[in-house]
């Protein structure tokens, strides 16, 4: 099977530079708020990654933090 994906779609996750631009802040701010959990975001193996919808509702709810952190779940 194959699966097409479309181009024009922006992308599902943002990496934290991206993020950082859309805030406008620095990048280790933006790691800063993701490591403490107040930023959405998620970990794939070293990389950070935080998905545009939950950082759009995070942005409207006025960057309330969030329980957690970096937490790997069992």
């Amino acid at each position: 099977m194959i699966i097409l994906l479309s181009t024009n779609k922006p992308k599902k996750l943002m990496r934290i530079d991206d993020v950082a631009d859309v805030l406008d802040i620095t990048e280790s701010r933006a790691y800063d708020l993701a490591r403490q959990g107040i930023l959405p975001s998620v970990r794939l193996g070293r990389q950070i990654r935080v998905d545009r919808d939950a950082l759009e509702n995070w942005i409207a709810r006025g960057g309330q933090a969030l329980p957690g952190g970096w937490r790997r779940e069992e």
